[in-house]
């Protein structure tokens, strides 16, 4: 029988070393990890969305307030409020603002978006708002996450099917898996040269839905924006597929403002600046980039105005006056003035925001069947008039996002 090998005092030492370095070596890693960063809270239990409301209610009062910057728009999802500051997001039970569940990283947020039942939060690291997380709406689990190169500012949407990053120089469309479907615009290590159809351009915004992305950018040796309609999901997501593309002739050479507002189906809304001859108008394009139709408007766009989805309409608020058009081909069909928001849809009728209250309009004619007094006060007690006041319906509530809050009118 062999005799047994038998340690020596540089072999433990050696050992010893070993062990040291392994341990301080998962220690760096962990310090500079993205989980030493990372708080998540899920809730103990889910939240549940309520019932449809049938009815409007009498009367409508605030019933809790909570801080959110990181949102335009108040966020429901998976029956939760959503609210989001700093680098938290926190889910919140919609009768009385209680938190359920909450998600920190030690970063900023670039945004926050709802899509399919969950929330997905955007954060800023070293490559720019790249660190993206999908949370669960009822309870802030975490469900998919992704990471890629980004701009520093992004703007987020959602069609219900993707979600949308645009950046002023790239953009890239989600799954709800978080795979990306499309990038386009800058791309820093290009694997695939020449992939994009156009380099250096200013990307001013975008939209979408499940069959069309609309891009407007504006590229070098261009003095007017180019409309650019993509497939939302190409088969190589590094290879844009183009339905159309073209500098928009109606907008009078170096005039800026122009945005996408809406995409409904192959169509597509871009608001026209005044320039020229021409007055602020509303133009509507097809799939593939062509113009359609315009639509005079009254008075420009506001640089915070803002466009919902309303049933089988969209509202734009423009800064003083709201203007519905059909989703189907954007065609205006009323107008409302003196309104703070775009409003949101409740028990078949829209419920605006205006001075001192919430006017109950027939969603069909733009007529005011009713209003609710809301007491909104600013920070020195100040009646608010001016807008934009972004509302939610959920349930039987009424969420506004009033400036870098949300309150709740239960």
């Amino acid at each position: 029988m062999l005799a047994p090998e038998r340690r020596s005092r540089v072999d433990i030492i050696a050992a010893a070393a070993l062990v040291v370095a392994v341990v301080v070596a998962i220690t760096v890693i962990w310090f500079h990890s993205d989980a030493r960063g990372t708080t998540s809270v899920t809730a103990e239990t889910p939240a549940v969305p309520p019932k449809t409301a049938l009815t409007i209610p009498d009367t409508l009062r605030p019933i809790w307030d909570a801080p959110s910057a990181a949102t335009s728009v108040p966020l429901t999802a998976g029956g939760a409020v959503v609210t989001a500051e700093g680098g938290t997001v926190t889910g919140r039970d919609a009768r009385d603002g209680r938190e359920l569940w909450h998600y920190q990283r030690n970063m900023p947020l670039c945004g926050v978006v709802n899509s399919w039942g969950t929330a997905v939060a955007v954060y800023r690291d070293q490559r720019g708002c790249s660190q993206v997380t999908d949370l669960d709406g009822a309870d802030g689990s975490r469900k998919a996450q992704r990471s890629s190169d980004a701009d520093q500012e992004l703007t987020l949407s959602s069609d219900g099917t993707y979600v949308v990053a645009q950046g002023d120089t790239r953009l890239e469309a989600w799954r709800s898996d978080l795979v990306r479907t499309i990038e386009y615009g800058r791309i820093p290590a290009a694997v695939q040269p020449k992939a994009q159809p156009r380099t250096g351009c200013r990307i001013d915004s975008a939209g979408s839905s499940t069959s069309r992305l609309a891009v407007l950018e504006r590229c070098p040796k261009e003095n007017n924006d180019r409309l650019t309609m993509l497939n939302p999901a190409p088969k190589d997501n590094q290879k844009p597929e183009e339905y159309g593309s073209s500098v928009i002739a109606a907008l009078a050479p170096g005039v800026d403002g122009a945005r996408v507002l809406a995409v409904s189906g192959d169509k597509a809304a871009v608001y026209l600046p005044a320039g020229g001859k021409d007055g602020p108008r509303i133009g509507v394009f097809d799939g593939e980039a062509n113009p359609i139709q315009q639509y005079a408007l009254s008075k420009p766009l506001a640089d915070d105005a803002v466009v919902a989805k309303n049933a089988s309409n969209f509202t734009i608020w423009t800064g003083s006056q709201l203007i519905a058009v059909r989703a189907a081909d954007f065609v205006p069909i009323w107008a409302a003035e003196g309104v703070l928001g775009p409003g949101s849809t409740m028990a078949g009728s829209l419920v605006v925001p205006v001075v001192g209250g919430l006017a109950v309009l027939d969603p069909s004619n733009g007529r005011e069947v009713r209003k609710l007094d809301v007491a909104r006060n600013d920070a020195d007690g100040k009646p608010v008039t001016q807008g934009p006041i972004n509302t939610t319906v959920l349930g039987n509530f009424v969420l506004e996002q009033r400036g870098d809050k949300v309150v709740a009118l239960g």
